[in-house]
């Protein structure tokens, strides 16, 4: 039998996949300034868990200090929960599951993030953007990943594959 390849070539590879299930994700967060979304994945490309940035569970989206600025106590950042801790706490299944997953997130993560991504076994972190590079959270994860053996890489975009939600 003559095989014909007439496979449709303009498909999403599995990083774009991923990373646009973390945008999406990143859909469902309340904060007005900042979006974030995870997808943690295993190596055989199964989502295992997804989350976003937003408020603990059980404090009122509505009276959340969702603030930038003013005293700690009443700003989001002492308050509010990033999307990969949120990813790693909603995963369901063995703690083993994710030891060499690989985590898919749009902003590259903090120092605590950094904290919990080592200490669940995860192996890989893919983001789409760095622009908090210059901060010392930042800088931190970057040496905790690096003297971990957290390999962390930038994922670029085809320009034919638009991932704003917005």
């Amino acid at each position: 039998m003559k095989k014909i390849n007439k496979a449709r070539k303009d498909y999403l590879t599995w990083d774009e996949y991923f990373m646009a299930i973390a945008k999406l994700s990143a859909c469902r967060s309340k904060d007005p300034n900042t979006q974030v979304g995870a997808c943690i994945v295993d190596s055989s490309n199964r989502i295992l868990s997804i989350g976003y940035n937003g408020a603990p569970n059980g404090f009122a989206d509505n009276i959340f200090p969702w603030d930038r600025e003013g005293s700690i106590i009443d700003t989001k950042y002492a308050y509010v929960c990033h999307a990969e801790m949120n990813a790693i706490l909603n995963y369901r299944g063995s703690r083993k599951d994710l030891e060499n997953a690989k985590i898919y997130v749009d902003l590259f993560p903090c120092n605590e993030c950094a904290k919990l991504i080592i200490q669940s076994g995860i192996k890989e972190v893919i983001y789409l953007s760095d622009k908090y590079k210059d901060t010392d959270e930042v800088k931190v994860s970057k040496i905790l990943f690096e003297e971990c053996g957290v390999s962390y890489n930038h994922l670029d975009i085809k320009d034919s594959i638009t991932l704003n939600f917005k």
